[in-house]
């Protein structure tokens, strides 16, 4: 494997402990975040309303299970108006817009009422309202206003709307533009007597759609007929108060659709019955007086066998006419313009499926009709589509009593010509025999039908006297003791995680958008440059940090240094260092007098060189006039190298080489052949030569020395130097235009992964007092 494919390796592993630690470092920003998130989290729950779960099981009676005797008994052998309440069909009831329009109006709930706590504002209702409002009438323009009532007394009260203050007493009709009501007292008053109200007006259509978002209806199983009815409200009273009415008004609801369709039936019986009546006493004096005119006493033996055969086929004529009967009736009720928003009544017992289907979604629709005629006028688009909708299927049931007319006739004028086989027969039979005969026939069918309807009347008014409701209440609406909105451990929760998330996108964010170098790792991933050591933060403040007495972190890391550089000199001459950057400010100077300071220890002779022409800073360092220096030598054709060198006080062995006054052209002077003179003079002098150049990434004065040096150390601050600018040294390594480029990192901290315990056995505080010590001679 290549060098580059090694360092392409190592560079793509995730240094899962480095990514903890960077955030652990940052603790307090976690810890700071929860004790917010919290503080935040639990004012939220003390003043936020809570909301209770108010619940009422209702059991659905089914039709299927047992005969039905509140709305339509007179038809159960015809199976018409009989349909299984199915339970999607009742959820859907319900949940209907209307039917909670209708529970809100009838509970009055076009107005709030608040009383302010000491925490928060709270609603009132019921038994803890101070106060009562009868709204008489009320405009649009009342609709989410609120009003202020100020109770005085038993007696009388204060009315502030915006800034009008009006004063009533108590029975009063108070109008307004908006609104005429009527303030009542209730019996929380007198508890609270000097308490301000603030009540507000509703808009009884919103009203009932809030209300509906909120209602559940569900099964409380697959098997059982039972639905279970909840709200969540923040006034546990007003909701039971709520599904307690809404379960009232959908029973009312359901008996007065059975009662009407049980009313309806009795009226077109009675109808009918009036017609049979007159016709029966038709027939009746018919037959008495052919009888009296013809003295008819009995019927031969032998025209007796004819008889029964025949009789048969009249039986079954007679009931084919009775069913033409009843489809004529029914056609001619429906054709009646009197009736088209009216019921339709029984078929009978005619067995055709189409029919029955067209006439109970025709009923349906009449229903529904007659309901949304309860809360709407009968021009509303929704009422004028149902009417189409009747029209439509009148048609479809006239047409279907046409068709089914039409197949009873055919099969009657069949039945008719097989009788008249045996007619033939009983030809010997006197006509008056079978004069007669005709007449007791329709007598017969006229008799028949009017005990059929005469039955049915009587079960249809004992259906209307004993309707009951088709429901039955399990358990009555009861609030729950704890409240379910808002959940205490789940806002901790989120509070929680937010207080965590909040300062991690924060660190994430700031690590994303912060682009200097943090971690040895954001070398090492863009440069395959060797790393020679890194420096701690300089806390003393001192330029010479490493001196015989120092055992400090910063001390001992030069030490490494200087260690690191024999070895990675690997017995080739390395006598002449040279110290660039990126740009100012990353601390050349300071690691070059402590390097040049930690080779001194080791009994070497070392000389610093100031060649930042531009902005030296290596005199002024160590407190050294920086009168003469490298560029009075490059421009001197008689000054000595010994005049410019100057002695480091306290540290023998140390000299350094200003820079001398800023010359107008330092790179031309850097170009210049001497520079080649003064690097052998000084080599021949010193063992080791450390050359502080400008940075290389603002100018290019340190590549003019490439020709003169052994090894260069390219200085990287953490968090002052740019990521982007490691690609510097990194062109320098691989295009070889310093030789033996290495890298130092200066300035590591904590954060910045420093942390080997260097200065084992002696911290700083422990040097300072130990010299202080040596001092006073202790």
């Amino acid at each position: 494997m290549s060098e580059k494919e090694v360092f392409m390796l190592e560079s793509e592993q995730i240094d899962i402990k480095s990514i903890v630690g960077r955030y652990l470092r940052y603790w307090y920003l976690f810890a700071i975040g929860v004790i917010i998130s919290m503080v935040v989290a639990l004012l939220y729950l003390r003043y936020t309303t809570p909301e209770y779960s108010i619940s009422s099981t209702l059991l659905i009676k089914d039709d299927k299970k047992g005969a039905d005797l509140s709305g339509n008994v007179a038809f159960n052998d015809l199976e018409i108006f009989q349909s299984s309440k199915s339970l999607d069909n009742q959820i859907q009831i319900l949940k209907s817009k209307s039917l909670m329009q209708r529970v809100l109006t009838d509970l009055s709930l076009y107005t709030s009422f608040y009383t302010e706590g000491r925490l928060k504002t709270t609603e009132v209702f019921g038994r803890s309202q101070p106060i009562k409002i009868v709204v008489s009438e009320l405009d649009s323009a009342a609709f989410n206003k609120t009003i202020f009532v100020n109770l005085k007394d038993n007696n009388s009260f204060e009315i502030e709307d915006g800034e009008k203050q009006t004063t009533h007493q108590f029975g009063q009709q108070i109008k307004t533009d908006y609104a005429t009501f009527t303030v009542l007292v209730a019996p929380a008053l007198s508890r609270k007597s000097r308490d301000q109200v603030a009540v507000k007006f509703h808009d009884i259509r919103k009203l009932a759609n809030s209300y509906n978002s909120r209602l559940t209806v569900a099964p409380v199983n697959k098997e059982a007929s039972v639905l279970n009815i909840s709200l969540t409200d923040a006034v546990p009273d007003k909701g039971v108060a709520i599904i307690n009415k809404l379960i009232e008004v959908y029973d009312k609801e359901a008996v007065e659709d059975k009662n009407q369709i049980a009313a309806n039936t009795i009226q077109f019986i009675d109808d009918r019955l009036k017609y049979l009546t007159e016709e029966l006493t038709a027939v009746e004096k018919d037959v008495e007086t052919y009888k009296r005119k013809n003295e008819l006493t009995d019927v031969s033996s032998e025209a007796k066998m004819y008889l029964e055969r025949a009789s048969e086929y009249n039986r079954q004529l007679s009931e084919l006419e009775i069913q033409i009967d009843v489809l004529n009736s029914i056609e001619a009720y429906l054709k009646e313009q009197q009736n088209q928003y009216e019921l339709v009544p029984s078929t009978l017992n005619i067995q055709d499926a189409t029919l029955l289907n067209l006439i109970a979604k025709f009923n349906e629709l009449q229903l529904e009709r007659q309901r949304q005629l309860h809360i709407m006028q009968p021009g509303n688009p929704i009422v004028m589509n149902i009417n189409e909708q009747l029209g439509n299927l009148r048609v479809n049931i006239l047409e279907n009593l046409g068709n089914i007319k039409s197949s009873l006739t055919i099969t009657r004028n069949n039945l008719r010509a097989n009788s008249s086989q045996f007619e033939s027969r009983i030809q010997k039979v006197p006509a008056i025999e079978r004069e007669l005969l005709e007449i007791n026939r329709q007598q017969g069918v006229k008799e028949e039908l009017y005990l059929y309807l005469l039955q049915k009347r009587e079960e249809s008014a004992l259906s209307l006297a004993a309707t009951v409701s088709n429901s039955r209440v399990i358990d009555p609406a009861m609030a729950g003791d704890a409240p379910v909105k808002p959940k205490k451990q789940l806002i901790y929760l989120l509070a929680f995680f937010l207080g965590l998330g909040v300062p991690f996108a924060f660190i994430y964010v700031r690590e994303m958008l912060d682009d200097k170098v943090k971690e040895i790792r954001d070398i090492e991933s863009v440069t395959a440059t060797p790393v020679l050591g890194e420096i701690s933060h300089n806390y003393s403040g001192e330029t010479m940090v490493v001196t015989n007495e120092s055992r400090g972190p910063v001390a001992e890391l030069f030490r490494l240094i200087r260690a690191n550089l024999q070895f990675a000199a690997a017995g080739k001459e390395n006598k002449v260092i040279l110290v660039t950057s990126s740009m100012s400010g990353e601390g050349k100077t300071f690691f070059s007098i402590n390097l040049a300071a930690s080779l001194v220890l080791t009994g070497k002779k070392v000389v610093v060189i100031g060649f930042d022409l531009r902005r030296p800073r290596l005199s002024q360092s160590l407190d050294i006039v920086n009168d003469i220096g490298v560029s009075n030598y490059l421009i001197s054709d008689y000054l000595p190298v010994e005049d410019i060198i100057k002695p480091v006080p306290g540290l023998d062995g140390l000299d350094i080489i200003g820079s001398g006054p800023i010359p107008p052209n330092p790179t031309e002077l850097m170009l210049l052949p001497k520079v080649d003179k003064l690097i052998e003079e000084l080599k021949a002098l010193y063992d080791y030569i450390i050359i502080d150049t400008s940075p290389v990434g603002q100018v290019a004065d340190a590549l003019a020395l490439a020709p003169y040096i052994d090894s260069s150390i390219y200085l990287v601050r953490y968090n002052y130097t740019h990521k982007n600018q490691i690609s510097i040294v990194d062109d320098i390594y691989k295009n070889r235009k310093l030789l033996h480029p290495m890298i130092v990192l200066n300035d590591a901290k904590k954060e910045n992964g420093y942390g080997y315990g260097y200065g084992y056995g002696e911290d700083m505080t422990k040097g300072k007092k130990a010299k202080k010590k040596l001092k006073l001679g202790v």
